[in-house]
């Protein structure tokens, strides 16, 4: 049995900041599995401090490109 978890949009936020930093292409680099469970957990903020905290986060990590979701990361082997 296979585990398939539902899709979460992008929201027009996420891809202006995506954007403003130019690295959308780290973004789309990055497994299905980590781009959805970055919006997921975006999306589940119920504070935009806590939603802005968040998308903070996911952009230091994708430039720095070592990193996802706090945990070391070395990319597709």
């Amino acid at each position: 049995m296979s585990l398939r978890r539902e899709e979460n949009p992008m929201s027009a936020e996420v891809r202006a900041a995506l954007e403003q930093r130019d690295i959308l292409d780290a973004y789309l680099e990055r497994p299905p599995y980590q781009r959805n469970d970055y919006l997921g957990w975006i999306g589940r903020a119920k504070r935009e401090e806590t939603r802005a905290k968040r998308v903070a986060q996911m952009l230091d990590e994708l430039e720095a490109g070592d990193r996802y979701m706090k945990m070391k990361w070395s990319g597709p082997r």
